[in-house]
């Protein structure tokens, strides 16, 4: 699944020729997830999949392009 998300990312840029838009990392997770249905032959798990890993991806990549931290430095 990591090189299918991989693949359709860089593919995606290169289509929309957008390098760093998080919708190309949507695409991959979406991608992702439907493999993930299709090996399970479920259209409802590829489904769901398509949109939960689609979205852990746009968002994991509009956080780091804006600074989102979810923990902040540890303390000594």
């Amino acid at each position: 699944m990591g090189a299918i998300f991989g693949m359709a990312t860089c593919l995606s840029a290169q289509a929309r020729e957008t390098p760093e838009d998080p919708l190309n990392y949507f695409i991959g997770g979406c991608a992702s997830g439907i493999f993930l249905g299709a090996r399970t032959h479920s259209a409802m798990t590829g489904t769901s999949a398509c949109l939960g890993l689609g979205m852990l991806a746009f968002f994991t990549k509009v956080g780091k392009m804006e600074g989102w931290r979810i923990v902040g430095p540890p303390k000594l």
